[in-house]
């Protein structure tokens, strides 16, 4: 019986729903929800390719000026683009005059934001007294952000003839408007700025020391005198101030020495307390009375 020959076999062929002619894609929705981006993305786009040309470009011509022609055409490109300083924001301020601040940021509104550098507006507000750190950045379209980590004013530095608020550090940050920072302890002398924080520190465990000092007094920059409101000089021991001012608390709860008119409590000798004391008034001499005598006339 002759076969007849078998029809080819062919896949099954899907065709693909016909779409309605007169609704969008949802590439076309996307793209056009989102029209608004493409043209500053388009531009970024071109910016950073012309970017990169002139970049190399100046590379390969001037290799010491290609930094600086770089960071010029970042600038004009963002500047183009709409990139530009709007607000400046300075958190952390609280003493550090605003004129400074403004001077080491180096920003105005208006300026191109590429061509504002954080690390360098970073490194002036650092060189003010006030500023113990600073961190700077760019938020970008158009707000540049400062927060500032500020000295502490920590007492008044007397050192011939001249008066400067210090930090706990001994760095002068101020030395006009002394009274604006309210009542600061007095340190007075050479090295007085510097080592005062840890004095002062033994005092707080001391208070009815401390209510009743005036000054704290370096001598020869390596020790200790108390100034005492009534006028007392307090020698303190080199090096051992703290057992010096337990022992001298111990003597004022008792005996109220500290309320006594004194001129000095010298306690540099561990073994003994050497006071010294007002000088008596003399009292004044009563004229001798002399005799009157009387002339008479014959």
């Amino acid at each position: 019986m002759a076969r007849e020959p078998m029809a080819a076999r062919r896949a099954p062929v899907r065709t693909a729903p016909r779409k309605d002619p007169d609704r969008p894609s949802r590439l076309r929705l996307w793209l056009k929800r989102r029209r608004g981006l493409l043209r500053p993305a388009a531009l970024w786009l071109i910016g950073f390719g012309l970017l990169g040309a002139s970049g190399y470009a100046v590379y390969a011509v001037d290799p010491a000026g290609r930094v600086r022609a770089v960071v010029e055409n970042a600038a004009e490109l963002g500047l183009a683009a709409g990139l530009e300083v709007a607000e400046v924001v300075v958190e952390g301020r609280e003493n550090t005059p605003p004129d400074l601040i403004r001077g080491a940021i180096g920003a105005e509104l208006g300026d191109p934001m590429l061509g504002f550098s954080p690390n360098e507006a970073r490194e002036r507000l650092e060189t003010i007294a006030w500023v113990k750190a600073a961190h700077v950045e760019r938020r970008l379209p158009g707000t540049i952000l400062v927060r500032l980590t500020e000295r502490e004013p920590f007492a008044i530095w007397q050192h011939q003839g001249r008066f400067a608020v210090i930090d706990r550090a001994g760095l002068v940050v101020e030395t006009e408007t002394l009274d604006a920072f309210g009542p600061l302890p007095l340190v007075v002398g050479a090295g007085a700025e510097k080592h005062a924080a840890a004095l002062y520190d033994l005092l707080l465990a001391h208070r009815n020391i401390l209510a009743r000092t005036q000054a704290l007094v370096r001598v020869g920059e390596r020790r200790w005198n108390l100034r005492l409101h009534s006028g007392t000089d307090v020698l303190l021991p080199e090096g051992h101030e703290a057992p010096a001012l337990n022992r001298l608390s111990e003597l004022h709860s008792r005996n109220a020495l500290l309320d006594r008119p004194l001129v000095a409590v010298d306690m540099r000798l561990p073994d003994r307390l050497v006071v010294r004391q007002q000088p008596l008034a003399e009292q004044p001499v009563a004229p001798a009375r002399r005799n009157a005598t009387r002339s008479t006339r014959g």
